[in-house]
């Protein structure tokens, strides 16, 4: 496979998007398996990424064979430029001091408090709580990566045909790398410069939205 500037491009922004996610997600699995119980939080986790597969296929495969190239264009950019402006409003917001940053610490701190103070049901054999918040944690986050990873990857499709691959390998890449490290410090990955992610993230969403909405549009069809 030919890596052309473009391609390099949709790996940077997946890989960065997803990063940002999955630390997030990191962070909870952690605060439950350190404060109630690791085998429901892993069993959460894995739940979690059997859904967020099933989900991942059955929209790609929709989103191919049955919405038209127009069509897709245009929601995939609309997509794109709402998602790219929220994490521009966001990353703004916090380097301005308009808004506090994202503190990973703080987060797992409220996690755990949250799980001490949670009853300790069972149910099929597992802590319920842990098992629920893991899910719920890794599956919201990671649905947002498969966002990332169907609207980065099919909107390079029409340049390369390996788009949507390495829009996949390049989250999977960001998971494993924020696993491996937070399993090494056994902490929140407070380090990880959120905000900067996201202003650069948000900068690429929100040229490819925009360039992708108005092609559907047909605008720029005449080039």
């Amino acid at each position: 496979m030919h890596m052309t500037a473009a391609i390099w491009g949709l790996a940077a922004a997946t890989f960065l998007a997803s990063a940002v996610e999955f630390v997030e997600a990191f962070t909870i699995v952690l605060a439950m398996g350190l404060s109630r119980s690791w085998r429901a939080a892993l069993t959460g986790t894995a739940a979690a990424l059997l859904a967020l597969t099933v989900v991942t296929a059955v929209a790609g495969v929709a989103l191919i064979h049955w919405v038209s190239e127009s069509v897709l264009q245009l929601v995939i950019g609309t997509l794109l430029l709402l998602f790219g402006l929220q994490w521009l409003r966001k990353a703004i917001l916090r380097a301005s001091g308009l808004a506090s940053l994202h503190d990973e610490e703080a987060a797992f701190r409220a996690e755990q408090e949250t799980a001490r103070q949670a009853g300790h049901g069972k149910r099929l054999g597992l802590d319920w709580f842990a098992f629920t918040i893991s899910f719920k944690g890794v599956f919201l986050e990671g649905l947002e990566v498969v966002f990332i990873v169907i609207t980065f990857g099919l909107s390079a499709t029409r340049y390369n045909p390996h788009g949507l691959l390495v829009a996949s390998g390049s989250a999977v890449l960001a998971g494993l790398l924020v696993v491996v490290v937070g399993v090494i410090a056994r902490r929140p990955l407070s380090a990880v410069p959120e905000n900067t992610m996201k202003y650069a993230v948000g900068l690429l969403l929100t040229s490819f939205g925009t360039f992708w909405a108005v092609e559907g549009l047909g605008i720029l069809r005449q080039w």
